[in-house]
């Protein structure tokens, strides 16, 4: 196995954390009799000679010694050498990479055979990927599926199948074909679903018309023999009752993983097996259904009310799990999570423990059910978040998901302004005590906040200290507060030489509606500012309205040459202050096509814009007939995304009906 590894220079060659002089033994230790050992080894080598996907010079000088080694039969846990192979020679990881896997793919014929299931279950997928003779791959396969009776194996040569139908299209027929047997009679339910999966993936043609609740039948069938099988999940034994209290079935995730995924923009077909999905009589199942239900909520639009319903249903499960799960989307879904709110409440109610969660090092912070309830704008929150206000540490936070219940979070403002009294000014946590306070009481326009706020930017503009940190979010608050925070002109006024001089000149035009105490100091900030103090300074600049005129030159320079959304700002304060489409429209039509968050504010304007702002209604309306979030982009989200989309979809209605 390991003839000439003494012969190579490891340690001239590198990883991810330097010489490669540790790696002989890590191979070695791949071959160990010992469980730990061998375990070790493994990730080992997945942390340095293939650090997340990468592929480096000792990496190639592995890859012989790693066939070798899975080629012997009495080293254990070799499907998992071959999986290394697998992923060291994946299309991420380069052309050198992939050839070095593929000249020794020959190894990975009578590995198909091997005796062992998780060996024959890499090798499956391997083959397909680095033995460049397809026929033999093809044949392979179909002896293998017509042999083969460990339905942990048989997923595999599904979707190995898949594989070669996606990558060799031309001589994709025959495996087609085995596909769309393999998806009926006589094969067990777990194949049937891989292979409708792989089908929708390479040949959806090929597929049932009544694929959903084809589905949903193989789903349950496979639930139920999964359930009188000896594997003590359903037995009174302490593997059992552990089982019960927290479902995994990573196949059954995978399984259902793949058909979402191909479906796609079959959104109706999507929603559909979703609620097939959660109306299973397993919990295992329903589980999966709701982490799977996150992907489609994010990416897509649609009526998720059903959907959403049975989400809720799965709160009061006993099992914490599968509450969690659904506790964990629903605070995802802002105001759609609404279908759910009884549920919601009905736990938050009965389980006042779920209020707050603890952590070891950090603040407490909002328990995720009432955070959901809070974040769908169900006044139904408020007395459990009043009463968290009242305890001794108020979750951190906090203030920020009270902005979302809006006018019916009034009753929370004397308790609020009370927690902000207790914030010490000097602390080095000011800020961050003090920002969620500040948020929610921006968000309910509290006049009675004004001293407060004040008392947070003592000694502006050159003693704030570590609460520089929060002078903008208090300037904020005060200037929704408007004529209410006329007291606190002067500090405002001090303000206006800062690095906050744009947001202290948009407050004391709300409190004192004098332009020419802010104009000179917004042209400024327009002209010679930074490039948020720009854009913040021409969304001022719209507020003042005509009074601004004088601006008008610098906010066309500006609408002409700046980032996207510097742009997108400029023309908005021409539209509010000139009255004028023509200079704005333009703009606004190419930044909704070069930055789709910037579509949000467009769409904003637009609707306030009425008759004028009709020229670009064909990109509103092209807005609402598209089926996939704004936000969705591959590799992430935001927390906040769908909510965004949410109101992205409100502000175009309401553009559509000004018109």
């Amino acid at each position: 196995m390991f003839t000439g590894i003494d012969e190579v220079d490891w340690a001239s060659l590198r990883h991810a954390y330097g010489s490669a002089a540790d790696v002989p033994a890590l191979l070695r230790g791949l071959a160990s009799a010992d469980a730990a050992e061998r375990e070790a080894a493994l990730d080992g080598l997945y942390g340095s000679v293939h650090h997340r996907g990468h592929v480096y010079d000792s990496t190639l000088a592995c890859v012989p010694f790693l066939f070798a080694l899975a080629s012997r039969s009495e080293v254990r846990d070799r499907g998992a050498i071959v999986e290394l192979l697998v992923s060291i020679g994946a299309e991420s990881a380069g052309p050198r990479a992939q050839a070095a896997v593929r000249a020794g793919a020959a190894a990975f014929v009578p590995l198909a055979d091997d005796p062992c299931p998780g060996v024959r279950r890499a090798a499956a997928v391997a083959l397909v990927r680095f033995l460049d003779e397809p026929a033999r791959v093809l044949a392979l396969l179909r002896r293998r599926l017509a042999v083969e009776r460990d339905e942990r194996v048989l997923p595999a040569l599904t979707e190995a199948l898949g594989l070669f139908v996606r990558c060799r299209p031309a001589e994709a027929a025959g495996a087609v074909d085995l596909l769309t047997a393999q998806s009926g009679p006589p094969y067990p339910p777990a194949a049937r679903l891989a292979a409708l999966g792989q089908l929708a993936l390479g040949a959806p043609e090929r597929l049932p018309e009544d694929l959903v609740p084809t589905a949903v039948r193989l789903l349950r069938e496979r639930s139920a023999r999964r359930a009188a099988g000896p594997d003590g999940a359903g037995t009174d034994t302490l593997v059992g009752r552990i089982r019960r209290l927290r479902p995994s079935d990573e196949e059954g995730s995978s399984l259902l993983r793949t058909l979402h995924r191909a479906l796609d923009d079959r959104v109706a077909d999507r929603i559909a097996l979703l609620v097939g999905q959660l109306r299973s009589p397993d919990p295992m199942d329903r589980c999966n259904a709701v982490r799977m239900s996150a992907g489609l909520f994010r990416g897509w639009r649609a009526d998720f009310t059903a959907p959403v319903e049975l989400i809720g249903a799965q709160l009061g499960s006993e099992q914490d799990q599968l509450r969690d799960a659904a506790v964990s989307v629903l605070a995802e879904l802002f105001g759609l999570a609404a279908p759910a709110a009884d549920a919601l409440h009905a736990l938050v109610t009965g389980r006042p423990d779920l209020w707050v969660r603890t952590w070891e090092r950090s603040r407490p912070s909002l328990g995720g059910p009432l955070k959901a309830l809070a974040r769908s704008g169900d006044p139904r929150a408020v007395p459990a978040l009043s009463r968290l206000l009242a305890r001794p540490v108020v979750p951190g936070a906090l203030g920020f998901e009270i902005v979302h219940l809006g006018p019916a979070a009034a009753p929370l403002a004397p308790a609020l302004r009370r927690r902000l009294g207790q914030v010490d000014p000097d602390s080095p946590q000011a800020a961050e005590s003090a920002a969620p306070l500040l948020a929610a009481l921006t968000a309910l326009r509290d006049p009675a906040a004004v001293p407060e706020v004040l008392r947070l930017l003592r000694g502006a503009p050159d003693g704030l200290g570590a609460r520089e940190a929060l002078a903008g979010q208090a300037v904020r608050c005060l200037d929704a507060l408007g004529t209410a925070a006329r007291a606190a002109s002067p500090v405002l006024r001090g303000l206006l030489d800062t690095r906050h001089a744009a947001v202290a000149a948009g407050a004391l035009w709300s409190a004192e509606g004098d332009p020419d105490a802010v104009l000179p100091v917004l042209l400024r900030e327009l002209t010679h500012g930074r490039s948020r103090s720009a854009r913040t300074a021409a969304e001022q600049l719209g507020r003042l309205g005509p009074a601004a005129r004088d601006a008008l030159p610098a906010l066309r320079r500006l609408a002409g040459a700046g980032s996207v959304g510097e742009r997108t700002a400029a023309a908005e304060a021409l539209w509010r202050i000139g009255g004028d489409p023509e200079p704005v429209l333009p703009v606004f039509r190419t930044a909704w096509s070069e930055n789709p968050y910037a579509r949000g504010a467009i769409a904003g304007c637009l609707a306030a814009m009425g008759p004028a702002g009709a020229p670009l209604h064909d990109l509103v309306t092209a807005e609402l007939a598209g089926p996939r979030r704004h936000t969705a982009r591959p590799g992430g989200f935001g927390s906040h995304d769908i909510a965004q989309d949410e109101r992205l979809l409100s502000d175009c209605r309401r553009a559509l009906a000004s018109r």
